[in-house]
């Protein structure tokens, strides 16, 4: 019976031991991870952003180049950028998995995989629209009516309507003219 329990404590070490060893090379993994930063330029080189392994927009330079550029243009381009270095998120992953944990135990299929579905590949790039006319922003209260057209001749006073005499209005408690 002692060989029995000799052995248990054997096999219960040899777990803790691959345990602790997996643990480490998941540390290293997620340690090598925590550095990495993509970048990627617009074709160009008026934008550029940088992203952390997590995905989170870290750098965006924008140069006085894109200055002539509509603003949709410049903000269409910070997007796909994001987006295209986002995509490469799960290739850095990969490459960190297989120098470290290797890529053939499931527990690194499931994040490579789960990086994949978080960070989809980028879509194509779309041909740039032609240019829009140009736009003039007014800022402030919006009216709702345009103001009507100055006329050239005054606008006529409306006229007071007269009032009908009764037989009372002639009945006066003053008695007489006013004139006399």
């Amino acid at each position: 019976m002692p060989d029995n329990v000799d052995a248990s404590e054997q096999m219960v070490d040899n777990w803790t031991k691959q345990i602790q060893e997996t643990a480490a090379r998941y540390q290293a993994m997620a340690a090598r991870m925590q550095g990495q930063t993509v970048t990627e330029r617009s074709k160009d080189n008026t934008v550029e952003v940088t992203i952390d392994a997590k995905g989170l927009l870290t750098d965006l330079v924008i140069s006085e180049a894109a200055s002539g550029k509509r603003m949709a243009e410049v903000s269409s381009q910070v997007m796909r950028l994001v987006q295209l270095a986002q995509s490469r998120i799960p290739e850095l992953l990969q490459q960190a998995m297989a120098e470290t944990v290797g890529t053939t135990d499931e527990t690194a299929s499931r994040v490579i995989a789960e990086a994949q579905s978080t960070f989809p590949e980028a879509p194509p790039e779309e041909d740039p629209a032609p240019p829009e006319p140009e736009r003039h922003h007014r800022f402030g209260p919006e009216e709702e009516e345009p103001p009507p057209p100055a006329s050239s001749t005054p606008p006529q006073p409306k006229p007071i309507p007269r009032r009908r005499r009764t037989q009372d209005d002639d009945d006066d408690d003053f008695g007489g003219s006013i004139l006399s």
